[in-house]
């Protein structure tokens, strides 16, 4: 691929460019869970978890005795780096980029 003037230019890769924002303009960063990046957060791979304060043990004692047990959601925010080295992202050919059923 060339400019007008004369000069090679980088392939586009993914018509997103990677990211979700379409046209909302500049999206706020948000800090990796796992290495500090900063990371735009419509780039980032999220993963929500929740966790109960509770022992195992013990939560499904009082579950079957149908007490109700709080739990606390936990958002993790990874980069696209560490989040294909946690296996949180499968790196994949071309032709699978493009099926969205994960």
């Amino acid at each position: 691929m060339q400019t007008e003037d004369g000069c090679e230019r980088m392939p586009k890769k993914r018509k997103s460019g990677g990211r979700s924002k379409g046209s909302k303009g500049k999206g706020g960063l948000v800090q990796c869970s796992s290495c500090g990046r900063l990371v735009p957060a419509d780039k980032v791979k999220k993963e929500t978890k929740y966790v109960t304060l509770i022992d195992p043990t013990l939560a499904r004692e009082l579950r079957k005795e149908g007490t109700f047990i709080p739990r606390e959601r936990v958002t993790k925010y990874y980069c696209v780096s560490c989040a294909v080295h946690r296996g949180r992202v499968k790196i994949r050919s071309k032709d699978e980029r493009k099926n969205r059923s994960y």
